[in-house]
């Protein structure tokens, strides 16, 4: 088996979405002999699991459903359809979005011609179900590919791009257990950075053969305290990996950024954009795990390109006080909203 493609799966029966994920990945070129697809439905509570069944039982052999007995989110879902795979290469993708025809034929063939052990490409930002290419965003840059040395395990620790539109040798994830953080969201910001690290060699395509489907259901639409706790913790089980596995001391300047980036900055700001009620008693949780990692993080040589002017003052207002950050970004927030209405 020269490749598995693992889909969690969860809630995705309305609407077509998951129909249209397995019917683009059923609908490859490469020999439907040498590939299997292994949906992993994560004890969904609409009718998915039956959409799956009927997949399966329509096309035995090239589909193998695997049903979750608990609710362990997507990391969890991962972790058991790599357990399953077969596949020399393995691939995942998400549920709600969709593929090139082409894209693993592409891939597969890269990774043959250069003899890499992951190959990515680009993804392309849809609104609707369509095979046509909108938005463009290029996931990783040239001067990251090739022979991995130390500098470009930086660079990919520090952008990683998405796991979904790579392929990745299936025995480089088992040898170095390299299993996704499970009941959290955002597993990815654990997981990405460290798989990369683990790579010899990373090669692309230049070209977008993944559709990233843009709706209002998806993970990064959705602003809630535990989405943000899950945010935190990921990072912190990224910290942990990483002085388990000795990675730490080589590492600490990338760690560093990413926790000033991943944890604090996006977590903070998207929190507090977040239609939800706002708590200082995470605001001063935030705060705090911020300053037990790293607390001198403003001085990291990342952090200038991580966040532009106005938010290092209000993240310099936040590491300071709580209390005059949460009144002075209320304030200026009524200041903004006040000055649109009236323009």
């Amino acid at each position: 088996m020269k490749l598995s493609i693992v889909v969690p799966v969860y809630n995705m029966a309305g609407e077509g979405k998951l129909n249209y994920c397995l019917d683009s990945l059923l609908n490859q070129t490469i020999d439907a002999a040498s590939y299997e697809i292994i949906p992993v439905d994560d004890k969904s509570t609409d009718h998915s699991l039956e959409v799956l069944r009927g997949y399966e039982k329509k096309y035995p052999g090239r589909i193998r459903v695997i049903a979750s007995p608990e609710n362990r989110r997507q990391g969890g879902a991962k972790n058991l359809g790599i357990r399953a795979a077969k596949g020399e290469w393995l691939g995942i993708i998400d549920s709600d979005d969709w593929i090139a025809p082409d894209m693993y034929e592409k891939l597969l063939r890269r990774a043959w011609e250069t003899g890499a052990d992951v190959v990515g490409c680009d993804y392309t930002l849809v609104h609707a179900h369509t095979m046509e290419i909108g938005k463009t965003v290029q996931n990783n840059t040239d001067d990251q590919t090739g022979i991995l040395d130390e500098a470009k395990h930086k660079k990919l620790f520090m952008r990683s791009g998405s796991m979904v539109i790579k392929i990745v040798k299936r025995q480089m994830v088992v040898d170095h257990e390299l299993w996704f953080p499970e009941h959290i969201f955002y597993e990815d910001n654990c997981s990405s950075p460290l798989w990369m690290l683990y790579a010899r060699q990373f090669e692309k395509v230049n070209e977008p053969l993944y559709y990233y489907y843009q709706h209002d259901t998806s993970t990064v639409h959705h602003v809630s305290e535990e989405r943000c706790m899950d945010r935190m913790r990921a990072l912190e089980l990224l910290l942990e990996e990483c002085r388990k596995r000795n990675l730490y001391d080589n590492y600490r300047e990338e760690l560093e950024g990413k926790f000033g980036e991943l944890y604090l900055k996006n977590t903070l700001f998207s929190y507090m954009q977040g239609d939800q009620p706002k708590h200082i008693k995470f605001l001063k949780m935030l705060q705090k795990g911020m300053k037990d990692a790293f607390p001198e993080f403003e001085k990291n040589r990342y952090y200038g390109d991580l966040a532009d002017t106005e938010e290092k003052k209000l993240i310099n207002y936040f590491s300071r006080s709580v209390y005059f950050f949460f009144f002075y970004y209320k304030v200026l927030y009524f200041y903004r909203r006040l000055r649109t209405l009236l323009s």
